[in-house]
């Protein structure tokens, strides 16, 4: 169990199958207690303005608005987001907007939220910029993994601290705005200490993590929390999502003879709508369960063809992750956007399609498509079952591969697409699924597809595996923690 004392939050033991963890609760009510967290912190930096700039600068200001606590934003002189930030608040007469490297001099926290690309660039400069005993904190893993690669590590005059959202910025706000009227609306976080100089690093990132809305919050490191990130972007919350749809589509459209607004629907539709909330609400046993016995068979035919070719490309991109090699291959792709920009997934007909079925989706959802969500089932599965064998705690592994994928990822592809998600999350993430996803659709559609049409037995093993799974007893109890309201989307976000 990974355990950490703190003398101001309070602690609390849960149960995961067979586990135990050490959490704390987050929620309004104890945001009392955010002033003794951040004891000796008169300015709170936030550098960037990305997906999760934004969304922590503002959280972090409206929950310490009582307080005299500043809470400042650090852009790049000249950059096009100062206006946004300036939007939402901050301006330059009032001290709490300017340019990155002064705010970050004049921080006792500096949380860096710049691009994981922009990070291996700039990071000596940050070091250098801050006070000695400052804080610095990261969202992310990917800095101490590039620091690793490269020989380096974190300058020894400071706490270096971690708190790491199970979604994406804008889930971290829109929940925080809906908690107002009710009390512990947010995304979980996992926290990690780095480096304790002062002793008050825990409390720092406890701190931290009340502020900006969690749930419920989880001790990590971070090694583990960038390998099990960045390996679960390219997996199952973003590129075998990406690949499976692809896919399924082909498919159905292909050999089915849907037409190409039933195979989006069959395959797209269902896993973003249906089987998401399905999992998100009862767990992931419960999208089995609910099936027919017709429908059960044909679940358990593609989930016993489709596990195996799965776990082959999780495995490698998990070796490729922990090794280094995806981490310089981002900052590579950093050094090669600057003359040649990503291009955009967006305008493939499938995608064409997809507006349309959006634009008219019907009230009354489509079921579940049996093969789809055995095909979707077992990826995660297998997802899950390599992060608990690589010796990830519980808690990172249903939070990083099933909590985020079905509360905040999977409804923002559901409103917009996930065209929209592949070409417009972080560029560790873009890079990501597009490496990654066509490995999916390929192995998927050369193994499992191909054992399921010739007639290939139903794995029994397999499948009491997947029902009898600790998983699900482990999912059951984080449903107890999840947020107290459902993310709520509207053409403003």
């Amino acid at each position: 169990m990974e355990t950490f004392s703190t003398s101001i939050f309070k602690t609390e033991t849960i149960k995961l199958a067979d586990t135990e963890e050490l959490i704390v609760r987050g929620g309004r009510d104890q945001f009392h207690l955010l002033e003794q967290a951040f004891a000796g912190i008169k300015q709170i930096g936030v550098i960037g303005w990305g997906s999760q700039g934004p969304a922590q600068a503002q959280n972090l200001k409206d929950s310490l608005a009582d307080s005299d606590i500043r809470v400042a934003v650090g852009l790049r002189t000249g950059s096009a987001s100062m206006a946004k930030a300036r939007e939402a608040g901050f301006n330059e007469e009032a001290g709490t907007l300017g340019e990155m490297y002064d705010i970050a001099a004049k921080s006792d926290l500096v949380i860096l939220l710049i691009s994981d690309a922009a990070q291996a660039e700039n990071y000596q400069r940050v070091f250098d910029a801050m006070r000695d005993g400052a804080t610095l904190g990261l969202s992310h893993g990917f800095l101490l993994g590039h620091l690793t690669s490269v020989g380096q590590s974190f300058p020894k005059n400071i706490n270096v601290i971690g708190v790491c959202p199970k979604g994406m910025g804008p889930s971290v706000r829109r929940l925080y705005v809906q908690g107002k009227e009710v009390n512990g609306a947010g995304i979980n976080c996992s926290f990690a200490v780095e480096q304790d100089i002062d002793g008050r690093a825990t409390d720092l990132a406890l701190g931290w993590a009340v502020a900006i809305g969690a749930p419920y919050i989880f001790k990590t490191t971070l090694r583990n929390e960038y390998c099990s990130d960045i390996f679960g972007e390219r997996s199952i919350l973003l590129g075998a999502v990406h690949g499976i749809v692809e896919s399924l589509y082909r498919r159905y459209v292909m050999r089915d003879n849907m037409s190409e607004a039933e195979a989006f629907t069959a395959s797209v539709e269902n896993i973003t709508g249906i089987i998401s909330k399905t999992i998100s609400h009862d767990g992931i046993l419960a999208v089995y369960e609910k099936l027919d016995a017709d429908d059960k068979k044909i679940f358990e035919n593609i989930y016993s063809q489709s596990y195996g070719p799965a776990m082959d490309i999780l495995l490698e991109i998990y070796d490729e992750v922990s090794s280094g090699n995806e981490i310089r291959s981002v900052v590579m792709a950093g050094q090669r956007f600057s003359r040649y920009p990503m291009g955009r997934i967006d305008g493939t007909r499938m995608w064409q399609v997809g507006e349309k079925v959006r634009a008219s989706r019907p009230e009354q959802e489509a079921p579940v498509n049996a093969f789809t969500a055995g095909m979707y089932c077992a990826t995660m599965m297998a997802q899950l079952d390599l992060l608990i064998e690589k010796g990830h705690c519980l808690s990172e592994v249903c939070n990083e591969s099933v909590i985020e994928a079905v509360d905040s990822l999977n409804p923002y592809m559901h409103y917009k697409g996930v065209a929209y998600m592949v070409d417009n999350c972080s560029v560790t993430a873009r890079l990501g699924s597009r490496k990654w996803a066509p490995r999916f659709d390929y192995n998927l559609s050369q193994q499992a597809l191909v054992a399921y049409d010739n007639g290939a037995d139903v794995n029994d093993e397999l499948i009491n595996a997947f029902k009898n799974h600790k998983v699900h007893a482990a999912l059951a109890t984080c449903a107890t923690l999840r947020p107290s309201v459902d993310i709520s989307l509207s053409d403003a976000d």
